[in-house]
């Protein structure tokens, strides 16, 4: 069974990107590996372990990228009155104001405001709307956010 994960239209392209990239460095790897494999004795040679690595984890790589693509679909959020995936939130808490855009756990990017529906405060704020109060429980205690703000 294939699971199917919403992304963004950015996060897809990403994605796609990164694929493009990595089967270009496969190509070299592979020819890497050829190299290295005509230099001689495989048991003692570091060049061939390299490049065989390299080319494991390029392959590795693809093999992850390939399943989750094969389970992406694009979703744009529809609406500024309820909190869903692709949404761009800003709430208030008390240290003021923050703004979160609703991602995939693929795509997400705290440093950037992108957070996982999966997350805790995802899963706290997808399926609210304006000026409803979220509620997270975090190590250091709970963390109240009142919707301020709901964009696509």
């Amino acid at each position: 069974m294939i699971k199917r994960t919403p992304f963004t239209k950015e996060g897809h392209i990403k994605l796609l990107k990164e694929k493009e990239e990595l089967e270009k460095q496969r190509v070299d790897a592979v020819i890497g590996l050829r190299t290295a494999r005509e230099m001689g004795d495989l048991s003692e040679n570091a060049a061939y372990k390299v490049a065989r690595m390299r080319l494991s984890s390029v392959d590795r790589r693809l093999r992850v990228l390939n399943r989750v693509l094969e389970g992406a679909y694009i979703v744009r959020a529809m609406s500024t009155d309820v909190v869903e995936v692709g949404s761009l939130v800003t709430v208030e808490g008390k240290d003021g104001e923050r703004a979160f855009r609703i991602v995939n756990s693929h795509e997400s990017d705290v440093l950037k405001g992108k957070i996982s529906y999966y997350s805790p405060i995802g899963k706290a704020l997808v399926g609210l709307r304006l000026n409803d109060k979220a509620m997270i429980k975090t190590p250091s205690g709970i963390i109240e956010y009142t919707i301020k703000k709901i964009a696509i």
